[in-house]
């Protein structure tokens, strides 16, 4: 079994199932034609799992990472084994039926890597994720084998010309709609703004993973802040190769890194840095399969007491290679500690704590201004606002800097899907005081729940970022910004309040009070609740239609294999 508990202390008690003894001479042949030596029989084994593949430039340069891994592995005494899984490119594929994937690519990452390394009966496994799905799936297949384990970021990538980034691009898009700029000016922002390798410039949902999953004691320290292309992410690798074979030596797992100590340093570390709303349903998913109690209210605890303080992309200025260049996130995080906002005992994958690993962390330099001192924040509790009311009894997800406001009531506009709602902002249907209400794009509706970084891109390029509020029972990318509220449930699909609301209804959003509500006559939600009739399922066979059957709540984090 993938989880078995038995011999813990014996280096090789996974991989020695597999090659020792005259009954598993045929096995021995096999590795011995993939480069085994004697020798490496009775070293432990390490699986280096890679996301490799030119399908984005998240992910284009991760081969020579896996390899750099492979090399720290078999220097500190053990036998590295490089596999790959699948990726998926959100950038490419946000705003087409292809983005249906890509929430769903999170548990097909997640399922091989535990086949591979469940079924090859390796002791270990490194990890290499470089976008918005990868890294999660990497995670939650790390904490459901509960193996000696380490997981390294690919790295950011650097900004384009003229603090360009891929959302840049996205609200060209709106700008070119508007009128704004014109075709010369949209080609030369989408020649210029992905420079090379690496994942997206800002605190997107990838820097918000990388950071979370370091704070989580899961990576080592400073490889949630390098860029993809430096010396530094290439030695992270080989560090990381190492780290695993102590921690095989000493016996740690997982199951002693990801407790729910571990989980509220990440979310105090992700709501510090502005991060993404992805982080509320990866981390939850992450805490499922690591067997660690964990819900939206936890969110909200720590939300209370967390501020905002780094002024990075999407609501903010800058991108995380300025953040890299006056000292990463561990600076920040040792602030934390130092305000009590962090459990420094929490175990890390370098065998030491938290507080151990931040010990001789300098502060950021004088003058910089891209994260704020604790006494000066730029909001004084989370951006991450869980919301309830009769439009989401079981929760919603928002995601309000304050710069937008915080409160905000309008008419609704519905759409049945994310290219309904695209064409309305383009042609200008979508007007200041509107709330865009995106519905059927939950994680059964979608099926897969979609990000909506399309629309909510074309909102800002056309100037209504303040003016217009965007709802859905799908998800957001870490790009979205503006007064923007995801993950609302119950979704439609399966009857829930998002279903029923009708073009005009009056829509009232508060983040002080953490209230999402329908205004509505009384009994007049109950009435059309109970009319409600399911629509025909989208996806009838594959692995849509068999992601819409297993798939839960995105309160439960969509997780695909609940009892």
């Amino acid at each position: 079994m993938a989880n078995d508990e038995s011999n813990q202390n014996d280096p090789r008690r996974h991989s020695r199932q597999v090659v020792d003894g005259i009954e598993h001479a045929p096995a021995r042949a096999m590795l011995r034609a993939v480069g085994f030596s004697d020798e490496d029989f009775r070293k432990p084994q390490v699986g280096i799992a890679s996301t490799w593949s030119m399908v984005t430039p998240c992910n284009m340069h991760i081969d020579g990472l896996a390899r750099d891994a492979g090399e720290g592995v078999d220097g500190a005494g053990g036998k590295a084994v490089l596999f790959n899984t699948i990726t998926l490119s959100d950038g490419i594929s946000m705003g087409t039926p292809g983005m249906r994937y890509s929430l769903v690519s999170r548990e097909v990452i997640a399922d091989s890597i535990e086949a591979v390394v469940a079924g090859e009966g390796f002791d270990g496994v490194v990890a290499i994720g470089g976008c918005d799905k990868n890294m999660p799936g990497c995670v939650m297949a790390l904490a459901r084998l509960n193996r000696p384990s380490v997981f390294v970021y690919g790295g950011t990538i650097r900004p384009g010309p003229k603090h360009r980034d891929i959302v840049s691009v996205f609200e060209a898009v709106g700008a070119r709609a508007a009128g704004r700029i014109g075709d010369e000016e949209l080609k030369e922002v989408e020649s210029t703004a992905i420079p090379g390798p690496g994942s997206c410039a800002g605190m997107y949902t990838a820097n918000t993973m990388a950071s979370a999953i370091e704070a989580l004691g899961m990576s080592l320290a400073n490889s949630s802040a390098q860029e993809a292309v430096s010396a530094a992410k290439h030695d992270d690798c080989r560090r990381a190769g190492e780290a695993v074979v102590n921690l095989i030596n000493r016996g740690i797992r997982p199951s002693d890194i990801l407790t729910k100590e571990a989980f509220e340093n990440a979310i105090a570390t992700a709501i510090a840095l502005g991060g993404s709303t992805n982080a509320v349903l990866h981390l939850l998913a992450i805490a499922h399969d690591a067997r660690v109690p964990l819900g939206l209210d936890d969110f909200t605890r720590i939300g209370a007491r967390t501020p905002v303080l780094a002024d990075l992309r999407p609501s903010g200025r800058y991108m995380m290679s300025e953040l890299i260049r006056i000292g990463g996130i561990q600076p920040l995080m040792k602030t934390l500690l130092d305000a009590g906002l962090l459990n420094g005992d929490c175990l890390t994958v370098t065998g030491r704590t938290l507080a151990e690993n931040l010990a001789d962390v300098r502060p950021y330099p004088d003058g910089q201004d891209i994260v704020m001192p604790l006494s000066k924040p730029l909001k004084r509790d989370s951006h991450l606002a869980v919301l309830y009311g009769n439009l989401a009894p079981e929760g919603a997800v928002a995601k309000i800097s304050g710069k937008e406001g915080t409160h905000f009531e309008g008419s609704a506009r519905v759409f049945g899907s994310e290219e309904e709602a695209l064409r309305a902002i383009l042609d200008g249907g979508v007007v200041a005081g509107d709330v865009v209400v995106i519905r059927y794009e939950g994680p059964k509706g979608g099926p897969g729940m979609r990000e909506m970084l399309s629309p909510t891109g074309a909102i800002i390029g056309r100037g209504l970022g303040d003016k217009v509020a965007l709802i859905t029972d799908g998800r957001f990318s870490g790009g979205s910004h503006g007064f923007v509220v995801g993950h609302v449930t119950p979704e439609a699909a399966v009857g829930g309040p998002i279903g029923v609301i009708e073009d005009g209804d009056r829509i009232v959003i508060d983040a002080e009070t953490k209230t999402i509500d329908l205004r509505l006559e009384p009994g007049e939600l109950e009435r059309r609740l109970a009319a409600w009739v399911p629509p025909p399922q989208k996806a009838e066979r594959g692995l849509l239609a068999k992601y819409a059957r297993l798939v839960s709540s995105a309160s439960h984090g969509a997780v695909t294999d609940v009892g």
